[in-house]
This record gives structure tokens, C-alpha cells and sequence, in this order.
């Protein structure tokens, strides 16, 4: 007999609930089964305008959902400033949760949030995709490579678009009591985590801030960027903003090689995604053109990464439900030390763009 699908509740309406819902109903090993507005008619049309399976339940309220005892796990994309009351009841329901990133505000709600996990036995994932794209584990193998890309010695990762003159006065991103964290939050986010995992997830000894941040007349960051310093030499920068051309791209360095790709976060397309890579380039004789040239490299896929996510998340959820397994503290990990180098930026700021020091 087939496992049976793991059953998700989606808890908000939010436009990326589109994308993931979908997911979710690509993945193998998942299923939607309810979801819930603060209003039934908005969640209703949601369902209805996504495709959603005739029997999915429907609820007027995000409590509701949580009292659903057929419900598996939570996926959750409300606005930053609801994570914390809403991530700590779905954990004290024992509904595992998959919450859209930034986890929280700050470590300190993170922590609070993390334990509610652990103390109710739910497996807890943050909704960064581009890490589960198979693209991403094909990457890290060329980085582990001593050989061909050497040790580690620099990270560049850029996350920026130009948004229009009603996102930057109606978004939730540019609201304080919404999403206070703002380009940070939402796109710089992104650019920590790619940094973090190109390091193998250590983190730095400082943070500093690069001076003239950009912010709205409510004072939420629109564009920012920082340097982050490892004990060993290795250095980093990223750059966040809702102010310029959309760019995703990432460049790792190390002593012999160097990995590049310009979609890091979305791929150019759906079922297919490509990356260069470089070893020991040099120049011709008369130093008119390279030698070695750079070799682009393309992973097909047979899920797009939103349900690659999905799929492993379930996966971990059936253990759990399975076999009795302990959550997995990876994702977690993972997510907690996004948070810490995002506070740190903040405290940089605070602090007159000195370096922070990272205490994990």
C-alpha cells in the first residue's frame, strides 16, 4: 500500500501561497486539505482559483485550520509580525511547520519559536527553495572539491528588483508593523543564506554594514548590503534592494576555482537550471584572450525546487509520523544562523555600521 500523503493546512492567502500550494500538490508525498482566511468567502475563492482537490475544508478563521485534527502540517505565509503567535500554536497543535522566511524578526523570536517546536515534537522548515534545487547539491559538490575549486576565499551574492511605485507604498514588505525587516527580510534573506552555505553554514566573526542604507519615510530598509569576516581570511559581501534591475546572482571563489550563476534563487526555467564553473584559468601567450575557459554545466530536474522543498519536508513529517523519528535539526540550524547574521546587520546599522560580532 502507497504511504499516505502527508496533509497540509495553509494558514493566509498571500500570493506566495500560490506558488507553494502548488508545490505541494506536485510533490509526491504531499497533499492540501484545508485551507484558512480571516474571511471564508477569500479563502474559498483562494482554493477554488488554485486548483485545489474538491474535498479540501475551508475555514473562516487560522485557529480553526490549527483544530483540524486531520491536518498533517502548516504551511505558513503570513506577514513576518504574525510568526510568532501564529508558528508557536501550530506547534502547540503538533502540526509540523513550514513558514515562509524570514522565520521571524529576530533570533529571539526565532528561539521562542523553536522551542515550541521541540518541546511539542514538530519538524519546523523555513521556505528558502533554490537549496533544495538539485542544481544547489551539484554546485556545493564542485565547492567540495579540493582539486578543481580549492579552499574557500569569497562570496559575492546580489538579490535586487525594481519595484513599482505601488509595491514601494502598499507592499506588506515596506510596512513596519507587517514586514519591519523589509529588503533585508524579504531579499537579503536570500543573499545571507547563499553565503552561509557556500561556507558550509559557519558563521562569520563580524558583520558590518555598508554606510547609506536606503529606507522609506516609516524607516523599513529598501536597499542595504554588508561584509561578512570569517577568523580564517574568508570574506563575503551581499546587496539587497527593491530599487534596482532584478538580479539574482552568485559568485563563490576559492583559491583554484570559481562557481557563478545569475538565477540563483529562481531559475530561468522551470525544469532545468545551469551554473559555470572555472578552474586554474590563465591567459594565451600575449595575453589577448583566456585559457581554460569556464564550463557551463545544466541539472534537469524532474520537480520545480518550490516541490523538491516540499517533497523533503514531507518526507521528514512521515518519519516523524512513521517511526517514531526525532525532528530533523538541520533546517532549523540552518534557518537560526540566517537569523543571526541578519541581526547582526541590523545591530551594525544600530551601531553606526561598525563591525558586529556574531555569538551563535
Amino acid at each position: 500500500m502507497a504511504d499516505i500523503p502527508i496533509r497540509f493546512g495553509i494558514i493566509g492567502c498571500a500570493e506566495i501561497a500560490r506558488k507553494v500550494s502548488r508545490a505541494i500538490q506536485l510533490a509526491p508525498n504531499a497533499t492540501v486539505s484545508a485551507v484558512a482566511s480571516r474571511s471564508f468567502d477569500k479563502a474559498a475563492n483562494f482554493a477554488k482559483a488554485n486548483g485545489f482537490p474538491p474535498d479540501t475544508k475551508i475555514y473562516g478563521s487560522y485557529e480553526s485550520l490549527l483544530d483540524d485534527p486531520d491536518i498533517d502540517a502548516v504551511y505558513l505565509p503570513l506577514p513576518t509580525s504574525l510568526h510568532l503567535k501564529w508558528a508557536v500554536l501550530t506547534a502547540q497543535k503538533k502540526k509540523h511547520l513550514l513558514t515562509e522566511k524570514p522565520v521571524a524578526l529576530s533570533v529571539a523570536e526565532f528561539d521562542q519559536i523553536l522551542k515550541a517546536c521541540e518541546e511539542n515534537g514538530v519538524q519546523i522548515m523555513d521556505g528558502t527553495m533554490w537549496v533544495h534545487n538539485p542544481r544547489t547539491y551539484k554546485m556545493k559538490q564542485f565547492l567540495n572539491d579540493k582539486e578543481k575549486f580549492g579552499q574557500l576565499r569569497t562570496v559575492n551574492s546580489c538579490f535586487t528588483f525594481f519595484a513599482d511605485p505601488d509595491f514601494l507604498k502598499n507592499d506588506i514588505r515596506v510596512k513596519p508593523d507587517l514586514d519591519a525587516l523589509g529588503a533585508l527580510g524579504d531579499a537579503g534573506w536570500y543573499g545571507i543564506r547563499s553565503i552561509l552555505w557556500a561556507a558550509d553554514y559557519e558563521l562569520p566573526k563580524t558583520v558590518t554594514v555598508f554606510r547609506n542604507p536606503v529606507l522609506n519615510e516609516a524607516g523599513v530598509l529598501l536597499e542595504c548590503g554588508a561584509s561578512l569576516l570569517w577568523a580564517d581570511g574568508k570574506i563575503a559581501t551581499f546587496h539587497c534592494s527593491f530599487l534596482s534591475n532584478l538580479t539574482m546572482n552568485l559568485t563563490a571563489i576559492g583559491t583554484l576555482g570559481t562557481l557563478h550563476l545569475t538565477d540563483f534563487i529562481i531559475p530561468y526555467q522551470e525544469h532545468q537550471a545551469s551554473y559555470t564553473t572555472s578552474t586554474k584559468p590563465g591567459f594565451n601567450e600575449l595575453v589577448t584572450g583566456w585559457v581554460q575557459l569556464p564550463s557551463e554545466h545544466t541539472v534537469t530536474v524532474d520537480l520545480p525546487q518550490e516541490a523538491c522543498m516540499v517533497r523533503e519536508f514531507a518526507s521528514l513529517v512521515a518519519n516523524i509520523k512513521k517511526n517514531g523519528a526525532q525532528p530533523d535539526k538541520k533546517w532549523p540550524t540552518i534557518s537560526r544562523k540566517t537569523q543571526l547574521v541578519l541581526d547582526a546587520v541590523k545591530a551594525s546599522m544600530e551601531k553606526g555600521f561598525q563591525p558586529v560580532e556574531i555569538v551563535g
